[in-house]
């Protein structure tokens, strides 16, 4: 596990490297208090163990609730952690009974989506992240790119190992979801830009200046993207990437009513 620094590292790139020319994605809408009770969590790069303990965290929390419940996962699944594989599997299945659950995409998981497409950028890829997503689908690159393999080679491995439901799953993942005056993305959106005109590379990439603005719309963003030891609070935005990873901790933010809190 790497300290903090090399953790945040790599994340102060800006711009989606492997961006191709795919379709808009999905953007979901609901009306305010349509659940008793929400739960958002994002970031979970690739830690399984995390995940199913929130997820047990959730369902004991919600026992003690009637009406439909949700879950809300704000992206990127994969890279950093050992079990991205996992996560997917376990993402991809049917919620807890008694919950509804929306998978929302991060950026990690669409550069995954472009690697397995256009495998021939797998140097450009890795420079990025994704060894240990990789790995944790069997595929030792570094003995492949030593091995001096060619891109048709590595495209092949590549394809044989990541099962294409788990590709497929991620293309169909919506990267919006409002619950009235609650706005889910996985990095932020474009302030003061009407929500039908955000682009998919702000709702998945953008740092500032949401950060320091806020959304400049009339909702309460929650999003992940930029990891902190906390969850942090600035204008009109919750972030909860607790950087799972590095910390070992999963935030899971609450909204029960007009009461917001952590779990």
């Amino acid at each position: 596990m790497g300290s903090m620094f090399d953790y945040l590292a790599p994340w102060r790139q800006q711009i989606p490297i492997l961006a191709g020319n795919r379709k808009r994605r999905a953007r979901l809408t609901f009306a305010e208090g349509e659940f008793a009770a929400v739960y958002a969590m994002s970031d979970v790069h690739g830690c399984y163990k995390e995940l199913v303990e929130a997820h047990r965290r959730i369902e004991e929390d919600a026992a003690r609730i009637p009406g439909p419940k949700l879950i809300v996962t704000l992206g990127d699944y994969v890279d950093r952690g050992p079990d991205s594989s996992a996560v997917l599997e376990f993402l991809s299945r049917t919620p807890p009974p008694g919950f509804q659950r929306f998978v929302l995409c991060g950026n990690h998981d669409a550069e995954l989506v472009n690697l397995y497409r256009k495998p021939a950028r797998i140097l450009e890829w890795l420079g990025f992240a994704g060894t240990e997503t990789l790995h944790s689908y069997g595929i030792d690159i570094e003995h492949l790119l030593q091995s001096a393999a060619g891109s048709e080679t590595i495209a092949r491995v590549i394809r044989n190992m990541i099962p294409e439901r788990h590709i497929q799953f991620l293309e169909s993942l919506p990267v919006m979801l409002r619950m009235g005056r609650i706005l889910f993305v996985h990095a932020g959106i474009r302030p003061g830009i009407d929500l039908k005109r955000q682009k998919d590379s702000d709702l998945m990439w953008i740092r500032q200046p949401f950060l320091d603005e806020g959304p400049q719309l009339p909702v309460l963003v929650i999003h992940g993207h930029t990891p902190a030891r906390i969850p942090t609070f600035g204008p009109q935005r919750i972030g909860i990437d607790t950087a799972v990873s590095a910390t070992g901790r999963l935030t899971v933010l609450t909204i029960k009513g007009t009461r917001v809190g952590i779990l």
